[in-house]
């Protein structure tokens, strides 16, 4: 008798080393079949990014490559999900389909949608956590409730990440592949049965993996993008990352190599962790084999930062599951009746990089060319559109959704939440200013220089500073607002916000 058919439908998991829900449907039946679906209010809607487009693409594309390897196939729908994953199972006589859960809202009421649709046809579903360490109903404060402050989650976090390493509960990571080549079987269209037949010729299949341009989002900066797609290059940037940081490579210099934006001291596999071509736990274990194997105090120190920053993932991710409203506004509650200014050609200037900050244009320059930024510039710029110009925050997040790579919307909606001072933080109103922040991290100018090439004639006291002389500016913009002054204001305008 044939074996059972099951199918697994990816999403935010675009590997099959590591899948914890893969490895269940592989573990029990060798018959799957891999299953994408391109919905339109995801890869066609008004927040995708032609970086990520482009990244997401690529990434599919070596995945169908490694399910034909493994002996079966990936199939490629482009629709409505709460549809067509029901008429995928009755088309392939999948009795089960299997997937990883989901954090943000419109993933989980989709997912509710497909698994109501598939249930009512008498298909079977299979969920689980796949996409973080420890998932979100296993992680409470002592009266039973989400943690809202991340030091005190990070501990209860790190305590249960590495209680589960001990016993060798598959926190490790390094799973092997789902199968060996040609280890699964495939569905054979010639052999259905004559009434599934046509429900197969009926599905919105596509032949070939599309790209980025056939999506509508052409993205000409793959070259500048430090973010490689599909698995095997997760692995290969990973293995660059944490292996080097054994012998005074990356890792071993996180701190404060990360904060450098000059220079390439972080590992970059955001975008990867995103999409999920490297699973959390790839991550924890390189950075535990790195930390058996260090060889100084500051070795260690870098490693122990890096696997905080896989902390702050989760703690983001978390919260959006938790509380979901952060997707539409602020946590803080007063921060909902803040006198926003919004000048647009203010908003225009800092989206395009002409704002006459050169720390605050360059990043924007890099964003805009790579699909990318730095994460210390993250917070300079984020700082800058909120503190100094007064836009609201979710102005900026929606320009960075719209342009980054590695756009996701717990880590982005966290990032600006932080840095706007509206979202889950102890310390309410931190400023940062430009200047300031370009002495400390780009103390030679290195980063400026590289994405403002029209001033790599200026000093690099003056490029630091902004005070750039009206000869040596040759077109390049004076500031458009006083951070003095603009500091001074919104701080009059926080103060007169409602307490509690």
């Amino acid at each position: 008798m044939a074996p059972e058919r099951w199918l697994f439908w990816h999403r935010r998991d675009l590997r099959l080393a590591d899948n914890l829900g893969l490895a269940a449907a592989a573990a029990a039946t060798p018959a799957v079949t891999g299953l994408y679906v391109l919905d339109p209010a995801i890869v066609s809607g008004p927040l995708m990014a032609p970086a990520r487009a482009w990244f997401l693409c690529e990434s599919l594309r070596e995945l169908a490559v490694r399910w034909r390897a493994a002996g079966s196939r990936l199939l490629i729908l482009q629709g409505d999900p709460a549809v067509l994953v029901a008429q995928a199972a009755l088309a392939t006589g999948a009795s089960v389909v299997a997937w990883n859960r989901e954090v943000e809202p419109y993933g989980r009421e989709r997912d509710r949608q497909v698994a109501a649709a598939l249930r009512a046809q008498d298909t079977r579903v299979l969920v689980d956590w796949d996409q973080l360490l420890v998932a979100p109903e296993a992680i409470r404060t002592g009266a039973g409730e989400p943690y809202r402050v991340y030091g005190p989650f990070l501990r209860n976090w790190r305590g249960q990440v590495e209680g589960r390493a001990a016993l060798g509960a598959g926190s490790a990571g390094g799973l092997e592949p789902v199968a060996a080549p040609g280890g699964l079987l495939d569905l054979e269209p010639s052999a259905l049965p004559a009434e599934r037949a046509p429900l197969w010729q009926a599905l919105p299949m596509l032949s070939a993996v599309p790209s980025a341009e056939e999506l509508g989002f052409p993205f000409s900066g793959a070259d500048l993008c430090p973010c490689r797609p599909g698995e095997a290059a997760a692995l290969a940037q990973l293995q660059a990352f944490a292996d080097g940081g054994v012998n005074g490579g990356p890792l071993a210099a996180y701190e404060p190599g990360r904060n450098l934006p000059g220079e390439a001291g972080t590992s970059a596999l955001s975008a990867a962790l995103s999409v999920g071509t490297l699973s959390p736990r790839q991550a924890w274990a390189a950075a535990r084999g790195a930390r058996a194997l260090a060889r100084s105090a500051e070795a260690l120190t870098s490693i122990g930062v890096w696997e905080q920053e896989l902390a702050w993932r989760e703690f983001y991710q978390q919260a959006l599951f938790h509380f979901p409203e952060l997707a539409e506004g602020p946590y803080r509650p007063q921060w909902k009746v803040f006198p926003w200014e919004n000048d647009p050609e203010r908003l225009r200037a800092w989206r395009e990089g002409c704002t006459g900050f050169p720390i605050v244009d360059a990043a924007m320059r890099q964003l805009n060319t790579s699909g990318w930024m730095h994460n210390r510039c993250r917070m300079i710029v984020a700082s800058f559109l909120v503190k100094d110009l007064i836009c609201d925050w979710r102005q900026g997040e929606q320009v960075f959704m719209q342009r980054l790579v590695d756009g996701d919307l717990a880590a982005n909606n966290g990032g600006w939440q932080w840095s706007a001072s509206s979202g889950m933080d102890p310390r309410p109103l931190r400023i940062f200013n430009p200047a300031t922040q370009a002495a400390k991290f780009d103390p030679e100018a290195t980063y400026i220089r590289r994405w403002l090439p029209e001033l790599a004639h200026v000093a690099t006291a003056d490029l630091i500073s902004g005070a750039i002389g009206p000869l040596e500016r040759r077109g390049y913009p004076e500031p458009i607002v006083s951070h003095k002054v603009q500091q001074a204001r919104f701080k009059a305008l926080h103060a007169a916000l409602p307490r509690g």
